[in-house]
């Protein structure tokens, strides 16, 4: 196994966390560094039997935990959150290992999972019922929220420590508990939690973590079993169809955080350096793989040119490679196989009539490399503009006025997020608002943060994960209608 070099080595999992214990299986399966092709751990291969045992687990543990005071459970999490940020060293050196991006990035995403443990745990003492004014003097109307009960989730390689924490801390800060099958790919980011969360004193069986490779059986259990009241997900739009439907059976609430398409407007009235930074903070992080990246670059024609010299040279300075070295922008993409989805997808687009400016090649340091790349002369008819690309891929498409814009960035079933820039007060309100997105960032290119409610419309799912609208979806509203009060 490799040495991580760990200031922590006990943060270093590779069985699954239930009800308080860790579960050995003799069946391995081989965790690989993305950017060497690597072995760097074997874990326990769990299945249809311990996702049971979670969920037996996780339904003990919730009267304990739901009856507990929200100050008690904000406590516990408050541990958790701080020694998350303790070991911030360790869990990004682990996450880089086994998903690729660079260090600091990844330090930066276990600082923004930790973020919404620390939200939350506050979040939870502010859940409010109401009083209504009843139609009878004999009676009153009084609304409280409760726990939903067991949260089954499934989360994605892409962000491990973030997608789990985001979800989990809603999750438990209001009263429910918690079981989350992570991404194969990137396990130990989720063990690493699990072992931490048991450390802050969060009490056996209210986070469970089952780690397995038989993705379709275990996802039909965590869908179809009726002691799950709730189902959370993210991932891709034709997998997240799937999981509703399954859910379906038991009528569970849901969650789904899928994919997008994110249009990136550059008006003619911009700040172009602005623009340029914002679309290289938005385009590249995490190699591009990320559900809210920019997807297409819209430029109006007046600034194509300028904004295009100074987006490629902007680009041409990012550094690809292991996300372990120094100076390291661009890790490796998570797979070869999203590499050579890629190639053709840059392959097809230039077949199509668009010109590739930069990059465009797999890169010679490994099979999950690949370098930024920038296409031009882009129609949004392109498969490269008109599906999530999921990789280091920038096209650019121009546009005339603003109408088109509008037109041009609507013109997808994602609803996800969206970003343009701007410097026009009247503008920022007419295309803020005629954008079909679930979050807009104007003028900004990084937009997600706790206090911000996270999610889409249209395919891209529904509910909000983090802020207060995020909470809810961990709620019930209970309605108590008190008679007989009359002298």
């Amino acid at each position: 196994m490799t040495d991580f070099a760990l200031r922590d080595e006990a943060l270093l999992k590779q069985h699954s966390y239930i009800n308080g214990q860790w579960q050995r299986s003799s069946e391995r399966v081989a965790v690989v560094n993305p950017a060497t092709g690597e072995s760097i751990a074997e874990v326990s291969n769990a299945g249809v039997v311990e996702v049971e045992l979670a969920v037996q687990a996780a339904n003990n543990a919730l009267p304990a935990w739901s009856s507990k005071s929200a100050a008690e459970r904000s406590q516990l999490m408050r541990n958790w959150f701080n020694l998350i940020m303790e070991h911030q060293e360790d869990l990004g050196r682990i996450l880089t290992l086994e998903q690729g991006k660079a260090l600091p990035e990844a330090k930066g995403e276990v600082a923004y999972g930790a973020s919404f443990v620390e939200w939350f745990a506050e979040e939870g003492k502010r859940v409010y019922g109401d009083t209504i004014p009843s139609p009878a003097a004999d009676k009153r109307i009084i609304v409280i929220k409760q726990p939903v009960g067991v949260v089954a989730a499934i989360t994605p390689w892409n962000f491990p420590n973030a997608m789990i924490a985001r979800k989990a801390a809603a999750a438990l800060a209001a009263g429910c508990t918690f079981l989350v099958r992570p991404a194969l790919e990137t396990p130990l980011s989720a063990l690493a939690l699990a072992e931490l969360a048991e450390r802050a004193g969060i009490p056996a069986g209210v986070f469970n973590v089952i780690v397995g490779q038989d993705a379709i059986a275990m996802g039909k259990v965590l869908t179809d079993h009726t002691d799950i009241a709730k189902f959370t997900f993210t991932g891709s739009t034709a997998v997240g169809k799937t999981l509703i439907s399954q859910c379906a059976t038991t009528v569970k609430k849901v969650s789904m955080e899928l994919g997008g398409n994110a249009p990136f407007i550059v008006f003619d009235d911009a700040d172009i350096d602005a623009a340029v930074a914002g679309a290289i903070a938005s385009k590249f992080r995490n190699a591009g793989q990320t559900c809210v990246c920019t997807n297409r670059i819209l430029v109006q024609s007046g600034v194509l040119e300028q904004f295009t010299e100074k987006f490629s040279q902007a680009v041409e300075a990012l550094t690809l490679g292991n996300g372990l070295d120094d100076g390291v922008h661009v890790g490796p993409m998570i797979s070869a196989s999203a590499v050579r989805a890629t190639q053709r997808r840059v392959d097809a687009a230039v077949a199509a009539g668009a010109k590739l400016l930069l990059g465009g090649s797999a890169s010679p340091q490994g099979e999950c490399f690949y370098p930024p790349t920038i296409l031009t002369q882009v129609t949004n008819e392109m498969a490269v503009a008109n599906q999530e690309a999921f990789a280091p891929i920038a096209p650019i498409i121009s546009f005339e006025d603003e109408a088109q814009a509008i037109a041009l960035a609507n013109d997808t079933e994602y609803g996800l997020a969206a970003y343009f820039y701007t410097r026009d007060i009247g503008r920022i309100w007419r295309v803020a608002e005629a954008l079909d997105f679930g979050m807009v960032g104007i003028n900004e290119g990084i937009i997600s943060n706790a206090a911000a409610p996270f999610g889409g419309v249209k395919q891209s799912g529904n509910g909000r994960e983090g802020s207060k609208y995020g909470l809810d979806d961990y709620l019930e509203v209970k309605y108590l209608c008190m008679g007989g009060l009359s002298a």
